[in-house]
């Protein structure tokens, strides 16, 4: 119990830090409307949001965002699946009390401690069985800091420094030991719900029985990827020209197969300072964004008539290993990856028929 007081002595001062003043600026800041307007913009930023949760962890206040996790991603080398919590296809309403369980169990309180005991260390994560433990052993610690990489899929390494938890560190710690977190199309799936509950339609409603849905059987699990590439009369092919975009619409990025193997969604689009915001969930990015999080390509506004494969836009998505260490990825941002592949055609923008006929009240 000793060793927790000086940690619960942090999060009492910052909680006393935290004046009355502050939650009513945090308020209003925190309403979409007052960036969005009333339109889809403000209604996909919601639906953004509910992905994210702020809490005070060791002592710091942190913006705690929705890990991505996606089945059987990381049993390259193991025997049996690795499946993970609702198969990567949860929504936010069903997955924020497993992690915030986890996040005040008794395990998850003794990382924070072995994280703040100021030795720097080597945590080693188990997703198979859903344990880690802490080494200390020189060697192993000298060999992380060569970039002499020990780890495996199933078994991820992280070199920490012993000063104090970060969001990094706590996204390990969900990602690895709770299996937990939402897949690419999971959550595209779960903005697009979203959008429609606000337009008063029923999403699942409309679209299960076009695809192939059984009786009480939750559709998100049939949304993946290869649904937004469907041949579903739901879904509109929109001609990738900057101009052609909408908000709400889905960005389609393609695997070495040709098959389209990630997506994203499309915020806002401004033409004035020419700004395409899009969200999305994957772990092939920087330590800081993995999970859940906002992108941006810029483009020239008196040039709206090209595609986004053209080259000229800069693309601020850096693709990085989701753990350090590990093998680079194959593209150096998310512009490479949506031009890759164009004896297939490249990356691709599709639509859900009913969005650009919704209409939004506060």
């Amino acid at each position: 119990m000793e060793k927790r007081l000086p940690l619960l002595a942090a999060a009492i001062l910052a909680l006393a830090l935290f004046t009355a003043a502050d939650a009513n600026h945090l308020a209003a800041f925190s309403d979409p409307s007052r960036i969005w307007g009333d339109g889809v913009e403000r209604v996909l930023e919601e639906a953004f949001r509910a992905h994210f949760r702020t809490r005070i962890i060791g002592g710091r206040v942190m913006n705690i965002r929705m890990p991505f996790a996606m089945n059987d991603e990381r049993s390259t080398l193991l025997d049996t699946r690795l499946d993970v919590v609702a198969g990567g296809k949860g929504n936010p309403e069903t997955l924020w009390p497993i992690i915030e369980r986890m996040l005040d169990s008794d395990d998850f309180a003794y990382y924070i401690e072995t994280l703040s005991d100021g030795r720097e260390q080597v945590i080693i994560f188990d997703l198979q069985h859903r344990t880690w433990e802490s080494s200390r052993d020189f060697n192993l610690i000298a060999r992380m800091r060569a970039g002499q990489y020990p780890g495996l899929p199933h078994r991820p390494h992280v070199l920490v420094s012993g000063n104090g938890v970060s969001e990094a560190d706590v996204y390990n710690y969900l990602y690895s030991i709770g299996r937990i977190g939402v897949d690419c199309s999971g959550f595209v799936w779960n903005v697009l719900v979203h959008v429609a509950r606000r337009g008063g339609l029923d999403m699942a409603r409309m679209l299960g029985p076009s695809m192939g849905v059984r009786r009480g059987v939750d559709p998100a699990w049939y949304a993946g990827t290869v649904f937004f590439n469907s041949r579903n009369p739901n879904i509109v092919p929109v001609e990738d020209r900057i101009a052609n975009l909408r908000p709400a619409d889905v960005m389609l990025f393609r695997g070495p197969d040709g098959q389209m193997s990630h997506s994203a969604i499309i915020q806002s689009i401004d033409f004035t300072l020419g700004v395409i915001r899009y969200l999305q969930s994957t772990d092939m990015a920087q330590q800081e964004e993995r999970g859940v999080h906002e992108s941006f390509v810029h483009f020239d506004p008196a040039r709206t008539y090209l595609t986004l494969c053209d080259p000229s836009h800069r693309w601020t998505k850096q693709r990085r290993p989701a753990f350090i260490g590990e093998p680079i990825c194959p593209f150096a941002n998310d512009g490479e990856r949506y031009r890759a592949f164009a004896e297939f055609g490249g990356g691709r923008v599709v639509r859900l028929r009913f969005v650009s006929q919704l209409r939004f009240a506060r």
